[in-house]
């Protein structure tokens, strides 16, 4: 059986080459995003792309613009950090665009990324054919790219090639989100299997497996703080007792450490409430798992 294949993949181009509608092209339906405030999501997912041998999981960039001031310095900044942990840029161009000081400054940034870099050229409906040649060799005079693949994000021209470029190029690797999940709150998910994470590595073989974390709200408190508040679920009371330790000791380093995490998940202070609850033998109820996010495929 050939290996499943996962990876992340960054897409990057100045302001309104069609980032957003060749996301929802391949996502297939208009994505939402957590933060409501411009350019300040830091590794956001935005897309999570599915097929039963593959999954790419898409990560916003912020603007990779020319900075105006010290905040905008460091928000590029933390666009270039997002590169060097993708498997893939996109480096999309708008082909009735002449390259300009905006495609210039992105390229500097992208010759020191050691992911391959494909060059997306969108809106060749716009041009005629004959003009895309012109437009590739001026760009690959720039930089070395891993391949040149021309689209139309508006009419889907050529979109499945480019995922089937993409899915052939990324490493093997696991199904990171549930077959549904196409973005929305991703960060539930993320969050709740890493609070989850950190209590079977402080617990070590204290608590078995059987434990799951929820996620029952997420969001922006007046101290522009994300406040996330989450019950973690055990079947026994031994084991809520090893959870939240003596003086609630081990509760607090679950917290800690998840509170790391999930900061440099959203990019954003968090502000972490745990719960610990009993539910007797949870896994044998079907009503309980479809509450704690496992679905009938996945137990």
């Amino acid at each position: 059986m050939p290996e499943h294949k996962s990876g992340f993949v960054a897409i990057v181009g100045r302001p309104n080459v069609g980032k957003s509608t060749l996301l929802n092209r391949i996502v297939g339906q208009k994505i939402a995003i957590m933060s409501d405030k411009a350019q300040t999501t830091r590794n956001k997912i935005q897309g999570v792309y599915t097929t039963p041998e593959a999954q790419l999981i898409f990560i916003d960039t912020p603007g990779i613009h020319k900075p105006k001031h010290r905040l905008g310095d460091f928000m590029v900044e933390a666009a270039y950090s997002a590169l060097k942990e993708v498997d893939a840029v996109l480096f999309m161009i708008s082909a009735d665009q002449k390259r300009g000081r905006g495609d210039d400054f992105i390229i500097e940034r992208l010759k020191n990324v050691h992911s391959p870099v494909y060059l997306i050229i969108n809106k060749i409906d716009k041009i005629h054919p004959d003009e895309l040649l012109g437009i590739i060799e001026d760009y690959s005079t720039q930089m070395p790219f891993a391949q040149v693949i021309p689209i139309s994000a508006t009419e889907g021209n050529n979109v499945e090639r480019l995922m089937d470029v993409l899915v052939s190029e990324m490493p093997e690797g696991p199904q990171y989100f549930p077959d549904d999940q196409v973005t929305d709150h991703p960060e539930y998910f993320i969050v709740s299997e890493l609070i989850r994470e950190k209590v079977l590595f402080l617990t070590r073989d204290e608590v078995p497996h059987s434990v799951a974390v929820v996620v029952d709200s997420m969001k922006r408190n007046e101290n522009d703080k994300i406040h996330i508040q989450a019950t973690i679920i055990v079947e026994r009371d031994s084991q809520k007792g090893i959870i939240i330790g003596k003086g609630g000791k081990m509760l607090k380093q679950v917290g800690t450490k998840a509170r790391k995490d999930i900061e440099n998940l959203l990019g954003d202070k968090v502000f972490l409430e745990l719960w610990v609850k009993v539910q007797k033998d949870w896994r044998d109820k079907k009503v309980y798992l479809q509450d704690f996010g496992y679905r009938k495929d996945e137990y």
